[in-house]
C-alpha cells in the first residue's frame, strides 16, 4: 500500500535561519489519525506548512500518495486548518468562504453549489450559510475553517490546535466531527485528552527532531517522556493516586491542586 504521507530526511527551516527540525522520517497510511505533540516553539506549525508545500523543505522531501509535494504550488490533496480561524476566514459570508477553494479549482454553477452544500452539511453549518463570518462563534469558526478545507476534498488534513479556546460543548462537537472523517488526519495540539480521543498514534517532536512515535496511550502515558518534553500525562491516563486532587467536569478533569 502506498503511504498517504511520506517524509524522508525532512528538514524544516525558514529562509536564512537555522533549521527547526531535521532528519524527520514520517509515514502515514490512508485513514490514519496521528497526534503531533511538542512544546511551544518546537516547530509543529512550521512542519505543517512544509508538509502542505507552503514552506519549502530545507532538506529531504514530502510525498502525498507517491507524488512529490512541490513548494509554492496549490495542492488540493492537502488541507491545512490554521491555528487562528481569523487567518483563514476572509469572505463576507460563510457560504462564500467555503466556495472560495472549489471556485479556484474551476467549479461553477450547480457543481459549485453542491460542493459548498456538502461541506457545510458535513460540518453542521447548513443553517449558517448566509451568516457573515465575523458573526460566527468560536466553535462555528473552527468548523467553518474545516468546511472550507473539506470543500476541496483533500486526502490529508493537517489541523493546528483545533480545540484551542473552545468551550466544552464546542470541543466535544469538534471531536465528534473529526472522528467521522475519512481523511488521514494529523492533529497538532496541547489538548492531549482530545488526542487520545481521536488518534491511535502520537509523534512527539522537541529540540529539533522526533523524540517518540508510537501508540497514543503508550506515549502519552509515559510520565518521564512527557515531562522531558514539556508535557503532562493526560488525567485519564494518570494513576488514581496522581489525580486525587482532580474532579471530573464534562468530559475532562479539572486540576484542583494549589
Amino acid at each position: 500500500m502506498t503511504a498517504r504521507l511520506q517524509a524522508q530526511g525532512l528538514a524544516v527551516a525558514w529562509a536564512g535561519q537555522t533549521p527547526l527540525l531535521t532528519g524527520l522520517d514520517i509515514a502515514l497510511t490512508p485513514g490514519e489519525r496521528v497526534g503531533l505533540v511538542g512544546p511551544n516553539g518546537s516547530g509543529k506549525s512550521s512542519l505543517f506548512l512544509t508538509l502542505a508545500g507552503v514552506l519549502p523543505a530545507a532538506a529531504g522531501g514530502v510525498e502525498i500518495d507517491g507524488v512529490p509535494v512541490r513548494p509554492g504550488t496549490f495542492n488540493p490533496s492537502v488541507g491545512l486548518v490554521f491555528q487562528q480561524a481569523e487567518d483563514q476566514l476572509f469572505c463576507p459570508t460563510l457560504a462564500e468562504d467555503v466556495a472560495f477553494g472549489p471556485r479556484n479549482l474551476g467549479l461553477t454553477g450547480a457543481a459549485l453549489e453542491a460542493r459548498v452544500a456538502e461541506a457545510l452539511a458535513l460540518c453542521g453549518l447548513t443553517d449558517l450559510a448566509a451568516r457573515p463570518v465575523h458573526h460566527l462563534s468560536g466553535g462555528e469558526k473552527r468548523r467553518a475553517c474545516i468546511a472550507g478545507v473539506l470543500a476541496l476534498r483533500p486526502r490529508l488534513l493537517l489541523l493546528d490546535e483545533p480545540s484551542a479556546a473552545l468551550d466544552l460543548r464546542s470541543r466535544r462537537r469538534l471531536i465528534t466531527l473529526l472522528s467521522g472523517m475519512e481523511q488521514t488526519l494529523v492533529v497538532a495540539s496541547h489538548d492531549l485528552e482530545m488526542i487520545l480521543d481521536l488518534c491511535s498514534r502520537v509523534i512527539v517532536i522537541d529540540a529539533g527532531c522526533i523524540r517518540a512515535d508510537g501508540p497514543s496511550a503508550e506515549i502519552l502515558g509515559d510520565r518521564a517522556l512527557m515531562e522531558a518534553h514539556g508535557q503532562e500525562v493526560p488525567a485519564s491516563l494518570a494513576p488514581y493516586g496522581d489525580r486525587t486532587l482532580c474532579t471530573p467536569y464534562g468530559d475532562r478533569f479539572i486540576n484542583l491542586s494549589p
